[in-house]
């Protein structure tokens, strides 16, 4: 039986939206995002002057509302406590140990958002290409690698960055390190960790704006990666401002540590409208 005829859009290798006539006719839409977070696909029938969305079963519904509570509350919570940290540590209300263990747990709490929101993806319903619009639940998994896909791309950079992170905020607890230690130690992981959150970031727009950057201020998944990104361009201004000279200070310590508390706030922000964009 001959299938029917696919239009793909994206980037590059990437396809983020398809659309194809169901052998019932009428046109069905496949947009990444939307399968993946809130468990829908567009379906015209035949004649209908507009779309309804047709959703997943409630196996994958009541799954995908559970990874997306828990990464949003982790980002919420992961975000405050960076501005806490951050707050103290301008105020010079606590010790170095002390802003070091509030980072430590946010940190924490950005590790558990970035694995859910990859486990978000791995175990998302997936379309089948040429049939009647539907979306199928497949079993659980923990771990997929599946690099052709740019949610998965994204969610697994995003992770990646927050082990990184991991490695600089256990050395912050360090004592006695000489300068070239603390930007190696400390300062390079920060930098590569926000590195890895602005290619998140951009891998986010190119799925919601399939390849073509505009602006989208109706979508609510496009809000959402425009204020994490803005987070992440304010997480790596801090991260460059807190660099060591051999003189013993940073080059901005109030730059930093407000770079880092502005940042913190925008993905608190952001798992605020994840939580709203609930399958």
């Amino acid at each position: 039986m001959r299938q029917p005829e696919q239009h793909a859009e994206g980037a590059g290798p990437f396809t983020t939206r398809l659309t194809w006539q169901p052998p019932g006719g009428g046109t069905a839409i496949w947009e990444s995002r939307l399968a993946r977070r809130r468990g829908l696909i567009a379906v015209h029938p035949p004649g209908a002057a507009t779309a309804h969305h047709a959703s997943a079963d409630d196996t994958a519904i009541a799954r995908l509302r559970r990874l997306n509570a828990i990464a949003a509350t982790a980002f919420i919570l992961g975000g405050a406590l960076f501005a806490a940290g951050a707050a103290v540590a301008q105020i010079g209300s606590g010790d170095a140990t002390t802003c070091a263990s509030i980072y430590f747990a946010g940190g924490l709490c950005f590790n558990t958002g970035g694995y859910v929101s990859l486990l978000q993806v791995i175990n998302a319903p997936r379309h089948l290409p040429g049939g009647e619009g539907a979306l199928v639940t497949q079993g659980w998994r923990w771990w997929s690698y599946e690099p052709m896909r740019v949610d998965w791309l994204c969610a697994f950079v995003l992770f990646a960055g927050t082990l990184v992170f991991a490695v600089d905020l256990l050395d912050s607890f360090l004592q006695g390190l000489s300068v070239q230690r603390l930007n190696r130690l400390i300062w390079a992981p920060d930098v590569v960790g926000c590195m890895l959150f602005l290619i998140s970031g951009h891998l986010g727009f190119v799925e919601v704006c399939h390849g073509r950057p505009r602006l989208l201020p109706r979508d609510l998944g496009w809000w959402i990666v425009t204020v994490n990104q803005l987070g992440s361009v304010l997480f790596m201004i801090s991260a460059i401002a807190a660099y060591t000279r051999t003189s013993g200070t940073e080059i901005s310590a109030g730059l930093a540590n407000w770079g880092t508390l502005t940042g913190a706030l925008c993905f608190s922000v952001g798992g605020v409208l994840q939580l709203l964009e609930r399958p």
